[in-house]
């Protein structure tokens, strides 16, 4: 917790989706739940989104959009929206990371992180 009116934290989960997958054609969908959470004292919108997705081979896609999931959600202080979506890779295993741009109700701009996180067929670490 910080003494900014600019703090929001970004945390998710990730999941592969075997039935949504051809690893045959090197085809692999994977889910991800975002929860944002605002823990500044101002109220903050998601304007839009920019990620980063690394696969295995290290081929990197960008990715940015108005919003997420259609919406551009207002979050209150103290309050968290979440939200569900996916990727497809031609790898198992990949890295998501990125910002999401917010713009407090003081109008002020910036930043959230999106801290990487692991896209990963279960068992393909070993």
């Amino acid at each position: 917790m910080s003494d900014s009116p600019y703090n929001i934290d970004v945390s998710v989960v990730s999941r592969y989706l075997p039935e949504q997958s051809e690893p045959e054609q090197s085809r692999f969908a994977f889910s991800y739940t975002v929860t944002i959470t605002n823990n500044g004292e101002l109220a903050a919108q998601l304007l839009s989104r920019h990620w980063v997705i690394t696969n295995g081979d290290g081929q990197v896609q960008e990715v940015r959009g108005s919003g997420v999931i259609g919406q551009q959600p207002l979050i209150a202080p103290g309050e968290s929206y979440t939200y569900s979506s996916g990727t497809l890779m031609t790898t198992k295993v990949g890295i998501m990371q990125g910002t999401y741009q917010m713009k407090a109700e003081d109008d002020h701009t910036f930043n959230a992180i999106i801290a990487p996180f692991r896209l990963a067929v279960p068992g393909a670490l070993h």
